[in-house]
């Protein structure tokens, strides 16, 4: 199922998305959906009332997760981009959850920033409680699925001035696009062979697959549980594949640019830049 949220800022509605069309999910659901009884009442929901999405904003198909958790250094290939050698165990750091916004939504440039960049990413979406997994095929049964997601970085923010930990330069209003849609995991045949792309103004940056992850999802999931509790509704960016302008063979972002990514069977963002007031 491709499930996602309709509306204005506080004021989206749950919805499914099937063939290109879009149904309104408020007779069955809130819009936390990924909770497997939820999920179990919307697969079993008939005639659903058909939204028109005629000038309707899709919003990020998470509201405000508990948690965003991101993997750094996670493609062999980006490590290098970034003069790092490939991580020996899964990096990780906490971006705040209120960057979250919808896939089409603004993306404000911070004040004093030269160097935003992009980043498209496979995001994991927690269905169920995950702690002490006992190993990383546990951690399938508890991912509700999988959502598309670009992890805007602030670098100076992030490096120059982050006093040790990477936070300040993920953590910026706006910096966290997610979606357009929330895609069950039993829609996605493999997860580890996925083609991700993005571009800038329509010239193309980076194009990889999940496949070349060094550390695999159930691993992440796995790994991540023995260290914090995963909760129904936590985000977790599984970090992101080299061609990013912090490798230098790109400009970083400018207000007046368009991001776009994509990954296979998870949809397609547009994000007009903008610049903080």
């Amino acid at each position: 199922m491709k499930l996602a949220r309709i509306g204005p800022p506080g004021a989206e509605r749950p919805a499914l998305c099937r063939d290109g069309r879009y149904y309104d999910l408020s007779s069955v659901t809130d819009d936390r959906f990924f909770t497997p009884d939820r999920l179990e009442r919307i697969r079993a929901a008939t005639d659903l009332p058909e939204i028109d999405m005629t000038g309707q904003r899709i919003a990020a198909p998470v509201p405000r997760p508990g948690v965003v958790l991101c993997v750094g250094q996670n493609y062999a290939a980006h490590a290098a981009e970034s003069g790092s050698e490939p991580p020996e165990h899964p990096v990780m750091f906490y971006k705040a959850p209120g960057t979250v916004i919808g896939p089409n939504d603004q993306v404000l440039i911070p004040r004093r920033s030269a160097k935003t960049d992009w980043e498209v990413e496979l995001a994991v979406v927690i269905g169920t409680t995950a702690r002490y997994l006992a190993s990383p095929e546990d951690a399938v049964a508890h991912i509700a699925g999988y959502c598309l997601s670009n992890d805007v970085s602030e670098r100076d923010f992030q490096l120059a001035v982050s006093g040790g930990q990477w936070s300040k330069g993920k953590s910026c209003e706006t910096f966290q696009p997610l979606g357009p849609w929330l895609v069950t995991a039993d829609e996605i045949a493999d997860v580890q062979d996925l083609r991700l792309r993005s571009w800038v103004n329509g010239e193309p940056r980076q194009d990889s697959s999940t496949k070349d992850m060094i550390f695999s999802v159930a691993h992440l999931v796995w790994h991540l549980s023995q260290f914090t509790v995963l909760d129904p509704g936590d985000v977790i960016n599984t970090g992101t594949p080299e061609g990013v302008a912090l490798s230098g063979r790109f400009p970083y972002l400018r207000a007046g640019d368009v991001v776009e990514v994509e990954i296979d069977g998870l949809g397609r963002q547009r994000t007009p830049i903008g610049k903080a007031d």
